[in-house]
């Protein structure tokens, strides 16, 4: 029996592992060195590039934080010492100093950068060793300097910031008092792309009844929001707003712009003929009749026009194709093509000119003026005679043009009239100065020279003899008159 239990205790103390004793003062230190042994041996078997394994060192510290370094460098210069005081003190070979393994982990490996050499480094080497590559720790970039959102913003900074064109976030401001003085910064900084900014913000975040009530007394904030629905296209929370504000007239011209959308000339008609109910001013109420009228009567010209066109029954419409069709043309332009295509028709005719004239209030100087040029175009120079001829009471005739007798000379000129009808309107210019000049300018001799003999100045008109052909019948007629 003695034999069996000496057995077993030579079993026991002859063991790698040693097993446990209360007599074992350094017990601990020993679990600990031989748990570090096993540990050390597990690196040949699990890959050190294993980024995806978070390794724990024994203090309970993340393997590569600074403080998991320093109690590293630590443990190692004191484990030695202490292994190397028991060997003295106990003599036994069992507790023999164990030599402390270098550092497994470089600089590098305590900012997650490992080092690939076969041996492991101490933290001492890696700082004196050039030759391995050390990764320098990624710094936190100053607060100021992040692009993203920052919650410690005031509404004064915030816009600020959104003047030098920084990105800010606006959906810390959730109160309505935050929002509220949000917009007065805005609006105090006279920038406009920053008031536009922020009352889309409160626009999205804000119900219609608060918002609309804020920039009620707010009006440079309600004129930019008014702008930017107008720009966008907006056009039902532009009415909710108005409505609000209780500008009917604005209302109004708002849904009146919708016809500008309305491709179809027989919808558009009709919508206008709608509007004419709508709250407008008595003027803007005219205007609105106006141009239902009008483009009604563009509606049956293009029609008959475009029968006589295509049947080919007017001999104008074939030497002078329409280049275009006159719906939704203005009003001036309307004139214009009546006046060259239907200028001799009776005045009951909805495309006559003078009807035209009488329907909308065409001033007398807008109508000569439109109806000259039309006329001119055509060369009809008889119609731009008997257009500028007037009667008085007495029967007598007398020529007027409302619009100036030097303009009526520029548009005939330009429109190729001949000389004989230039003269005939250059001579009844009423400025001596502007007659001569026009006179010479589109070379109307006889209006120059009988300038001069009315003037009797026969320097000017010698002069003026040297200008003008040899033997043509403006010489001779100069020459008559320095006779006489």
């Amino acid at each position: 029996m003695s034999r069996a239990r000496a057995d077993e205790e030579e079993y026991w103390h002859s063991s790698k592992f040693r097993a446990f004793t209360f007599d074992d003062e350094d017990d601990e230190l020993s679990q600990l060195k031989e748990s570090k042994r096993a540990v050390n041996s597990l690196r040949d078997i699990v890959d050190d590039d294993d980024d995806d394994l978070e390794r724990v060192s024994w203090s309970g510290e993340p393997v590569g934080s600074i403080s998991w370094s320093i109690k590293e460098t630590a443990s190692g210069s004191t484990s030695s010492l202490d292994g190397r005081d028991s060997s003295l003190q106990k003599g036994s070979s069992s507790y023999a100093a164990l030599p402390k393994q270098a550092s497994s982990y470089s600089l590098s490996s305590l900012f997650k950068g490992r080092n690939k050499l076969s041996s492991f480094q101490s933290l001492s080497d890696a700082l004196t060793d050039t030759g391995v590559k050390n990764y320098a720790p990624e710094l936190r970039r100053p607060r100021a300097e992040y692009k993203d959102y920052s919650s410690d913003w005031s509404p004064k900074d915030t816009v600020r910031r959104m003047q030098r064109g920084k990105v800010c976030s606006l959906e810390r401001f959730r109160s309505l008092q935050d929002k509220l003085v949000l917009l007065d910064e805005a609006v105090a900084g006279h920038d406009g792309n920053v008031i536009t900014a922020v009352l889309i913000f409160l626009k999205r975040t804000l119900r219609r009844e608060i918002l609309f009530r804020e920039l009620e007394v707010r009006q440079v904030a309600l004129c930019h929001l008014i702008h930017f629905l107008r720009e966008t296209g907006e056009q039902k929370f532009l009415l909710d707003l108005l409505r609000f504000l209780d500008r009917t007239e604005e209302v109004a011209l708002s849904q009146y712009r919708e016809h500008l959308n309305i491709q179809d000339v027989e919808k558009r008609r009709e919508f206008l003929k709608g509007c004419i109910g709508l709250p407008f001013s008595a003027e803007d109420t005219s205007h609105i009749q106006d141009h239902y009228t009008l483009l009604e009567r563009q509606i049956i010209i293009e029609a008959n026009d475009r029968h006589l066109e295509m049947a080919g029954q007017s001999e104008l419409f074939r030497k002078y194709p329409r280049k275009a069709s006159i719906l939704n043309m203005p009003l001036v332009t309307t004139l214009f093509y009546s006046c060259f295509y239907h200028y001799t028709e009776a005045e009951g005719m909805f495309s006559s000119p003078t009807n035209l004239k009488k329907t909308f209030k065409i001033p007398d100087k807008q109508y000569v003026l439109t109806a000259l040029a039309a006329r001119a175009k055509l060369r009809a120079w008889g119609d731009v005679d008997a257009l500028l001829t007037t009667k008085n009471w007495l029967g007598y005739t007398k020529k007027k043009a409302p619009i100036g007798f030097h303009r009526l000379v520029e548009i005939l000129q330009r429109n190729n009239a001949p000389v004989q009808v230039l003269q005939e309107y250059v001579r009844l210019v009423e400025d001596v100065e502007t007659r001569l000049n026009l006179a010479t300018k589109y070379k109307c001799h006889d209006v120059v020279i009988e300038t001069y003999r009315d003037l009797k100045d026969r320097v000017q008109l010698t002069a003026y003899k040297c200008k003008v052909e040899r033997g043509s019948a403006e010489e001779e007629k100069i020459q008559s008159i320095l006779s006489n």
